[in-house]
């Protein structure tokens, strides 16, 4: 998974790289269209388009049966239940490639929430660094830490240690903007942690976590921590992003589905997928 992750920073880095300059929304129509194409690809490649088209012609026809028997009662309700079978047939068949999408699309979207999800830290605005480490036992002694920061970053408070859970907390900010890389000490362990103090869309990443499955696939930005590390994650809080759609600040997520969704239906004609 860690190499798959590595894989995938790279294309999206590269390929989201001309845009970053840009408003987010430009970046995210671009990046909806191929993507809409691939679903549309993987749609009618992995669903039974025949019988697809065939539910389709049969809810048209109860909806028509409505129009032309509004006085019977009895005929409404016959269509309208014939419509609700029909719907959960169409559920039914659009299962197999919803499952053939699922993954990929999830990968996609756990990348693109590092570079549209998250803004910048400013010059001068605190934020908090999280380090969790591995359960000590109990009346284990305070661990031996520190934080070291280059040039244009700033620690402002020591150490705050949480025994209840584990957690070493700092208070760091930056003096300008720049690409940084802050390192955490833990006895004889060293880890580093990304800080992006810039505007723009870049990748930037939260939480540096350990190799588990789920940690994996939900925090990709950064490579995992080792697994015999002491240090479980180091988290950094950046300011969420909102993305601005005609003077509505939208949330990155709803602007992708919905642009998603606006490209397949105008290009399922031109391929021929029946949806």
């Amino acid at each position: 998974m860690a190499a798959l992750n590595a894989l995938l920073r790279a294309v999206f880095d590269a390929a989201l790289h001309p845009f970053h300059a840009l408003n987010p929304l430009v970046g995210l129509v671009v990046v909806s269209l191929p993507i809409s194409i691939g679903m549309l690809l993987v749609y009618k490649a992995t669903s039974a388009q025949t019988d697809l088209d065939a539910v389709k012609r049969r809810i048209h026809a109860c909806l028509f049966e409505i129009r032309l028997f509004n006085d019977d009662l009895r005929a409404i309700l016959h269509a309208q239940f014939e419509i609700l079978r029909h719907n959960f047939t169409y559920l039914r068949l659009s299962f197999v490639p919803m499952l053939w999408m699922i993954v990929p699309l999830t990968l996609v979207i756990a990348q693109l929430q590092f570079h549209y999800g998250y803004e910048g830290l400013k010059p001068g605005s605190p934020t908090l660094l999280e380090v969790e480490l591995a359960p000590a036992a109990p009346g284990a002694p305070r661990p031996n830490a520190s934080l070291e920061v280059p040039a244009g970053l700033r620690v402002e408070t020591p150490a705050l240690w949480i025994p209840s859970r584990n957690q070493l907390l700092w208070r760091v900010a930056a003096e300008r903007p720049g690409d940084y890389t802050l390192t955490v000490k833990v006895g004889d362990a060293s880890e580093t942690k990304s800080v992006r103090v810039m505007e723009g869309v870049v990748r930037r990443s939260p939480i540096r976590t350990d190799r588990g499955l789920l940690n994996q696939l939900l925090y990709p930005a950064e490579a995992p921590l080792p697994a015999q590390s002491p240090i479980r994650a180091i988290s950094l809080r950046y300011p969420e992003r909102d993305v601005d759609v005609f003077g509505w600040p939208l949330h990155w997520m709803i602007v992708f589905f919905a642009l998603t969704i606006v490209f397949a239906f105008a290009l399922k004609g031109p391929f021929g997928v029946t949806m």
